[in-house]
């Protein structure tokens, strides 16, 4: 089987949906499962409903209406008969919705959070495989839930990977076009779980690893892989082919490559995963795959912006040793720190970090109290992996270097712009 997953971009609207259909019907359907993520923006929209939920405000209604009104307008783009099933079928899935948040007792915002963000890819699922089959293209619609299961750490759920083997083993139609959400699994107790960042890419690569698939093709609106964001370099280059082992590495400095987890299962069955283009979908795209590291070779930039440099010094001038840093790597899980570069001598110690939650005053408060703590805000960090003279100088060119470290292949540059 080949297993295809295609986001929120693809299908953000009746010419989306359209589009979808036409891939397929360009590239092959037969033996595919589909692992299709929510319409648009709707999982954000679903989190403004759930944060106005819990914070009773008035704005709770009006922003429910808001996701169900742009499901609506999609529904009635795609089908002429208003008397189709499928509105039915739309209906019943926000019926439960407003019900769950009706009767809904519990006070956790993780496990709530599950329950309602879920609905996007039910009702975009829903409405995709209603129009296929209007249109003759059959499908077997598949809730995700049933086949994976997981633990009940809400929001960042861990698979059980044997359970879940057997029952897609046993309950998927091989032969035939199947349509599933991606992000979704359900507990022991089955309530609905999320499977956390990239969540809907996980699911592509958990049921190719469950089926021994062929290949996990990745659609996107563009062609493929990229050796830098083209917002910030002109000139970015189309990456042929990657390894496994490279993509990790990209995506661990913050590439929007494909992330680790996704990557692992696929690695251990030597699946190959193609990044390609829902625009042009008979172009190459990328290949993640056994075999050359890069191709073709050269230098990949990843830039990360809003960073902090923090540097902690003894105050009295003693060493910085295993146990203050293994204190302060504490406090950073702690509070939540996203940790992208560390650099280190005797009497200090430098790190560049990502205060997504916005904690570091409690933080820089603690370890004020053991350290001389001094900061900059909002400097950039450039990482370029296998990186040359020409790359280094392009990267450096007009900024103030706060920051600079070398290894083999990588090189990292912290910038006031």
């Amino acid at each position: 089987m080949r297993i295809f997953k295609f986001g929120g971009a693809s299908v953000k609207d009746a010419n989306g949906i359209k589009n979808v259909m036409s891939v397929l019907q360009k590239v092959g359907h037969d033996d595919v499962l589909l692992v299709i993520s929510a319409m648009g923006k709707t999982t954000n929209a679903l989190e403004v409903v759930i944060k106005n939920y819990f914070e009773k405000s008035t704005e709770f209604h009006a922003s429910l209406q808001e996701v169900r009104k742009y499901h609506n307008q999609i529904l009635l783009d795609l089908f002429e008969d208003e008397e189709h099933d499928v509105f039915f079928a739309v209906n019943s899935h926000f019926a439960d919705l407003e019900y769950f948040l009706r009767s809904n007792k519990s006070p956790n915002y993780s496990f709530v959070y599950d329950q309602v963000i879920s609905f996007g890819e039910i009702v975009s699922t829903t409405i995709v495989s209603h129009y296929f089959n209007e249109k003759g293209l059959k499908n077997n619609w598949i809730d995700v839930r049933n086949f994976i299961k997981t633990d009940n750490t809400y929001r960042d759920a861990n698979v059980d990977w044997e359970q879940t083997q057997k029952l897609i083993s046993k309950g998927i139609k091989k032969k035939s076009l199947n349509i599933t959400q991606g992000f979704l699994g359900s507990d022991e107790n089955n309530f609905t779980t999320t499977l956390g960042r990239e969540g809907s890419d996980y699911t592509a690569a958990i049921f190719a690893y469950c089926l021994s698939a062929e290949s996990v093709t990745i659609w996107k609106d563009v062609p493929g892989v990229l050796n830098a964001d083209p917002r910030y370099f002109e000139k970015a280059v189309l990456l042929n082919q990657i390894s496994y082992r490279e993509a990790i590495e990209l995506a661990f400095y913050g590439a929007s490559v494909i992330h680790p987890k996704t990557l692992q299962p696929l690695q251990k069955k030597e699946i190959p995963l193609y990044v390609k283009s829902f625009i042009n979908p008979l172009l190459p795209g990328t290949s993640v795959a056994k075999g050359a590291d890069l191709e073709p070779k050269t230098p990949c930039f990843i830039v990360k912006k809003n960073q902090l440099l923090i540097s902690l010094s003894s105050i009295d001038f003693s060493f910085i040793m295993e146990e203050n840093i293994s204190e302060i790597f504490g406090l950073f899980h702690q509070f939540k720190m996203k940790v992208s570069l560390i650099q280190n001598s005797a009497i200090s110690f430098s790190v560049c970090i990502e205060d997504k939650y916005g904690n570091f005053n409690e933080l820089k408060a603690i370890l004020a109290k053991k350290f001389k703590v001094s900061f900059n805000e909002n400097v950039s960090l450039y990482t370029i992996r296998h990186f040359n003279k020409e790359a280094a100088e392009m990267v450096e060119k007009g900024k103030e270097v706060v920051l600079r470290q070398i290894s083999r292949e990588t090189m990292q540059v912290v910038t006031k712009d």
